[in-house]
């Protein structure tokens, strides 16, 4: 398996693992419990996801349109 990102915390970690296991890419989460050591603050690049060698093209650019991806908010017109 090779290490297809870094992210910043467990939450964007849970975020892309859920992606990509949304697009039948299967990966590991790792350093998930590393991190509960040093409370909710990212420490020394702890978590990583990693995918097999055959998936890390797909899994870097989904992660890649992920982060690039612009929002796509609500309507916000209020009627009385």
């Amino acid at each position: 398996m090779l290490c297809a990102y870094q992210p910043l915390d467990m939450a964007e970690a849970q975020l892309l693992q859920h992606l990509l296991k949304d697009h039948h890419i299967g990966c590991h989460l790792s350093g998930q419990y590393l991190q509960g050591a040093m409370g909710e603050l990212p420490a020394l690049d702890l978590l990583g996801i990693w995918v097999a060698a055959e998936d890390l093209g797909l899994a870097r650019e989904l992660i890649s349109d992920w982060q690039t991806a612009t929002p796509i908010m609500p309507d916000m017109d209020v009627e009385d």
